[in-house]
């Protein structure tokens, strides 16, 4: 767990290690954790608190970008273990956690029983009365530092970004992709965005990080993974992908095979990508570091085309 300006990220051990991250915020010993993982980081993230010299009594927040499980799955059984703590989530989200049984059954339709109890176990209820709906530039204060929410779709139509105006950081979940640490060489961080299912929307995926940008922060804190700059460029090759991705799924339409036709063009993409950014291991590497990602990104595509048809 490393900390500048009072942030700490925290490796959720979701998937494999530096895939999933949560983040704990200290001001003036108080704290306000963004993002949890799953039930199985609840230990993960109480360890946190104790590192950095804070009881669960001290936690004022649980900030949730979105409640897609990686991000949301264990938000029920922490804010049990924090007294004092009310869950803060964007409006279109909050109904899932005070009753996560839609979130679960429409998960469970998709993974089965078994396969979500192993990978999030079951998902607790929070009591309404600790759920603030966060609308559009809506400010938690942690002691006295402002946390701005800002809605950020494209991703997930109840996303929430976070601007931390203290250190001059943005705390992103997915709408600024995904940048995984074993890519990082000399040309610094390598980006991929994430249309993963099922509310990708091209347009408003640009304008949210393009909104996150003219902030002009210093770094972004992706859940997939940890801190990244060199943010000019990094918003430059989420767009150009973004778009290039979609012609990818226009082209995949129609074939029998779309799915493997999309998934491959996909790989592709992202494969020519890395090389170009220094990548020096094969196509299968890459796979073996973002292949769920692929995999998830077509399935997006996918809903995303077929909403496309019945809305012509």
């Amino acid at each position: 767990m490393t900390s500048t300006h009072g942030i700490h990220t925290i490796d959720t051990g979701f998937v494999r290690p530096k895939f999933d991250a949560a983040y704990l915020i200290v001001e003036k010993g108080r704290g306000a954790f963004i993002d949890c993982g799953t039930n199985y980081a609840v230990p993960r993230m109480l360890a946190a608190l104790a590192d950095a010299g804070l009881t669960p009594a001290d936690v004022d927040w649980l900030i949730l970008t979105h409640v897609h499980l990686d991000h949301a799955g264990g938000a029920g059984e922490l804010i049990a273990q924090l007294p004092n703590a009310k869950l803060v989530v964007h409006p279109r989200g909050a109904r899932h956690m005070i009753d996560p049984s839609k979130l679960w059954a429409g998960a469970t339709a998709v993974y089965g029983q078994a396969v979500m109890e192993e990978t999030y176990g079951h998902l607790r209820p929070i009591p309404a009365e600790r759920v603030i709906e966060a609308t559009d530039e809506y400010v938690v204060d942690l002691a006295g530092r402002p946390l701005i929410c800002l809605d950020t779709p494209g991703h997930a139509k109840h996303h929430n970004s976070i601007y931390d105006a203290r250190a001059n950081v943005c705390f992103t979940g997915d709408v600024f992709g995904l940048s995984y640490r074993e890519f990082d060489n000399a040309n610094g961080p390598f980006i991929v965005p994430t249309t993963s299912p099922v509310q990708f929307e091209q347009e408003a995926l640009h304008t949210s990080i393009d909104r996150l940008i003219a902030l002009k922060p210093e770094a972004m804190y992706l859940t997939h993974y940890g801190r990244v700059e060199n943010l000019e460029r990094l918003a430059a090759d989420l767009h150009v992908q973004i778009d290039a991705m979609v012609e990818r799924a226009h082209a995949s339409n129609g074939k029998p095979d779309r799915h493997v036709v999309l998934k491959n063009l996909l790989t592709d993409l992202y494969f020519e990508r890395a090389q170009a950014h220094g990548w020096t291991q094969d196509r299968d590497a890459l796979c073996d570091v973002i292949g769920m990602d692929i995999e998830l990104n077509a399935q997006g595509l996918e809903v995303w085309l077929d909403g496309q048809k019945k809305a012509a």
